[in-house]
């Protein structure tokens, strides 16, 4: 009987430990989303920064030799992501689009292209925001009273861009502030109920003299375990997901660099074990305190 209650015993502990791992592994899956949701958000972010566009317009007098020599020179300037020379003929096929031709403007203009050279570049991303645009213009002008005539970009893209941005941080966050909360109740309860199942193991132990760290060292390392093995999974749970998406719907793409794929994977662990440890810890600590009869 005693050998079949044993074994009954080791079978519950089993279930129980796997139980708790899955639960976990399905809170960090849902944690894991928020976020690689915010940082998936700020990679669009950067393209959408970056892809920002600034046209300068330049004296007439001013030749291609020169305006080419100007565009070499601002290459050299730290704060560009890109700068490009834009062609009269190239400035035209882009202002007709594609639902005009080139040549119906030309004939209206009796064949003389009206479009001056001009020199475009984009930001980078840090610059890329209202005040440091202005700054930039102002050094442009600067640098170069006697050759820029205007420098020309789209002040309202330039705030939507960051205010958009901000919007969705605040949403995101106050997202992960909530989630975050209900996997902490969530794995805090289901960690108690583990242990609950082991009460009086842990009470064996400390009759026979075990000491607290004694006996909080196997269930603390099982912890950590647990915490690791559980955002192994939920990772794995993220990348399968995140392939069905990209492979099912055409216009969904959901891709990360390394170094995004890093700090999403070592979030996710550091998440997982810091919250399992310290739901075991305080769990712990109250079957620790506890009398026997209070176990029954």
């Amino acid at each position: 009987m005693s050998k079949k209650a044993e074994e009954y015993n080791s079978k519950g502990v089993r279930t129980s430990y796997v139980s708790t791992v899955i639960g976990i592994s399905l809170v960090l899956f849902m944690i894991g989303l928020v976020i690689g949701g915010f940082l998936g958000l700020g990679n669009v972010q950067k393209q959408a920064k970056e892809s920002l566009q600034v046209d300068l317009f330049f004296k007439p007098e001013l030749n291609t030799a020169d305006i080419k020599q100007i565009e070499q020179e601002l290459k050299t300037w730290d704060k560009f992501n890109e700068v490009y020379f834009v062609s009269p003929e190239r400035a035209i096929e882009e202002f007709s689009g594609e639902d005009q031709n080139s040549g119906q403007i030309l004939r209206i203009f009796e064949g003389k292209n009206p479009l001056p050279p001009t020199v475009g570049f984009k930001p980078k991303e840090k610059y890329a925001n209202r005040k440091d645009m202005k700054i930039i213009k102002d050094q442009l002008l600067k640098a170069y009273p006697n050759e820029i005539d205007e420098v020309n970009y789209d002040e309202a893209s330039v705030n939507s861009v960051n205010l958009g941005f901000k919007q969705f941080v605040f949403l995101f966050l106050a997202v992960a502030i909530l989630l975050i909360i209900i996997a902490v109740a969530m794995i805090n309860n289901t960690i108690r109920l583990a242990l609950y199942s082991r009460r009086f193991t842990i009470k064996t132990m400390q009759l026979v003299g075990a000491t607290h760290a004694f006996i909080r060292r196997p269930f603390l390392l099982q912890s950590i375990f647990q915490g690791f093995v559980s955002a192994v999974i939920g990772m794995a749970l993220m990348m399968t997901l995140f392939y069905a998406l990209n492979n099912v719907l055409d216009s969904i793409e959901i891709s990360y660099n390394f170094n995004s794929f890093l700090l999403l994977f070592c979030s996710l662990i550091g998440i997982g074990v810091v919250i399992t440890f310290v739901s075991t810890w305080v769990a712990l600590n109250k079957f620790l305190r506890m009398q026997l009869d209070d176990l029954y």
